[in-house]
């Protein structure tokens, strides 16, 4: 049986990770025209980044998941302890690489480089994470959480209701989603059909 809260992790981690490949193909191929990327977008992308897979879809992994699997289990509890460290981490990341793009922004060409470079190390971060999380501990979880896991976390991971899987964005965030899809190449694509 599958459960909604796996497909839902998946849908997410799918959407995220094309969005984060997207950011070195784009930088990459302004570097080859010598022109500047659109920081603007990139700042889209990276806020998206901190305000939903940061805030929202680990928040739930952190301390709604994992928990139910620390309790079935003794298995993977140290990479269970490894993840929350990165779910940790990654939210002073986003913020260290929000503040080397604004100081490509202001400073331009000399800080190019440092900013393809942080940006590179943060997207290759984040897909071994998401990586570890689909190789490992959702095949855990199938076999070692209840029906009654699987019922508690589809609930609450329905409310996710991530725009770049689909869902229609809340009105805040309207113009933000937009901008990342229109800004993301068309070889990628984002969401479901993407």
């Amino acid at each position: 049986m599958t459960h909604a809260t796996l497909k839902i992790i998946r849908e997410e981690h799918a959407a995220l990770a094309a969005m984060l490949r997207s950011i070195p193909l784009l930088l990459a191929q302004h570097r080859r025209h010598g022109t500047l990327p659109d920081f603007a977008n990139l700042r889209a992308m990276l806020f998206y980044v901190d305000e939903f897979p940061e805030k929202r879809h680990h928040r739930k992994e952190s301390e709604l998941l994992f928990p139910k699997l620390r309790a079935r289990t003794p298995l993977s509890r140290d990479l269970l302890d490894h993840l929350d460290e990165e779910h940790a981490h990654g939210e002073h990341s986003i913020r260290d690489l929000e503040h080397a793009l604004l100081g490509f922004e202001m400073i331009g060409e000399p800080r190019r480089e440092a900013f393809e470079h942080a940006a590179q190390r943060y997207v290759d971060f984040y897909l071994a994470h998401m990586a570890m999380e689909e190789e490992q501990i959702l095949p855990l979880a199938e076999r070692v959480l209840t029906e009654r896991d699987w019922a508690e976390l589809d609930e609450a991971f329905a409310t996710n209701k991530d725009p770049l899987t689909g869902h229609e964005p809340e009105a805040d965030y309207r113009a933000l989603f937009t901008r990342i899809v229109n800004a993301v190449p068309a070889p990628i694509g984002l969401g479901p059909a993407g």
